[in-house]
């Protein structure tokens, strides 16, 4: 297992043993009533309100799971878009797990760093040694506590895996991107129903959506009875998915994008969202 692209040096603390981790590094270098009105009159009604905490960053390391057993609904893009735009906003040290066997995150990072860009960081199971390359999320999650990460996201494969129930059984957040169709709105409730099973909050994310569409709001509806849905809705936007064809982002790439502010306005809702701000986040993004 190896950590890539962290400055160790900004990571836990000298009795936490960061510095022989730093010789392993070096020797293994809208319109009135269209859908966001509606979500938002939505989300006042259905999302809890617990005890508002100081402000301020998260200091507990919190794991995000980007799930859905449903395959090509931006689960990939999703999460490396919201871990840059987590490290942007200050929230950092932010940490990448590629629980995919397709690897797509990982040779995103890959292109990144080659880049010479190395945050946010990638844990990347090497293979080397009998069940190092093995998927075993709580001993990850240790390691990354050790050296500081705040925040983890943690992109999953489709279908019912082992990688999305251990994803799912440690997050302090399940985000559930779903597309505006009937397809992804039926898939979705598979997805509910195992973090339901562990207790977990959930956070569904309209993704993909087309702009001003009665789909878009329909499909708002439609989620809203099985979930809290996020207020800021995802569209289909040519830069989200072009800017990662050489480990960008839409964020970077096109700062004043309609993309930029939507993964922007979408992480922070969902930092206050685990931080127990949850009217301050309505307020943010309504």
């Amino acid at each position: 297992m190896q950590f890539l692209g962290r400055d160790m040096n900004s990571l836990g603390s000298a009795e936490g043993g960061f510095r022989q981790f730093r010789r392993f590094l070096a020797a293994n270098a809208g319109p009135r009533f269209g859908p966001r009105i509606v979500l938002s009159r939505i989300l006042r009604m259905i999302l809890p309100k617990p005890e508002v905490k100081n402000k301020g960053v998260v200091k507990s390391m919190k794991l995000i799971a980007i799930a859905s057993q449903k395959g090509g609904c931006g689960k990939t893009t999703l999460a490396a878009h919201l871990a840059v735009a987590a490290e942007n906003a200050g929230n950092g040290p932010v940490m990448l797990i590629d629980a995919d066997p397709q690897r797509t995150l990982t040779q995103w990072w890959e292109d990144r760093s080659a880049a010479g860009t190395f945050t946010p960081g990638l844990l990347k199971r090497t293979g080397g040694a009998p069940g190092e390359g093995e998927f075993n999320l709580l001993s990850d999650m240790e390691s990354m506590r050790e050296y500081g990460a705040n925040f983890v996201f943690v992109d999953t494969p489709p279908g019912l895996s082992t990688e999305i129930q251990e994803a799912i059984r440690y997050a302090d957040m399940v985000v559930i991107p779903v597309r505006p169709s009937p397809h992804d709105l039926r898939a979705s409730a598979a997805t509910v129903a195992l973090a339901r099973t562990f207790g977990k909050d959930t956070m569904f994310v309209l993704n993909g959506a087309t702009v001003r569409t009665r789909i878009c709001a329909d499909a708002i509806l439609a989620l809203a009875q099985h979930g809290p849905v996020a207020p800021v809705i995802v569209h289909q936007r040519v830069g989200l998915a072009s800017s990662m064809i050489d480990g960008g982002t839409a964020t970077e790439l096109y700062p004043s994008s309609k993309a930029a502010q939507e993964i922007g306005s979408l992480w922070q809702f969902l930092a206050d969202r685990m931080d127990g701000k949850v009217e301050l986040a309505l307020r943010e993004v309504c």
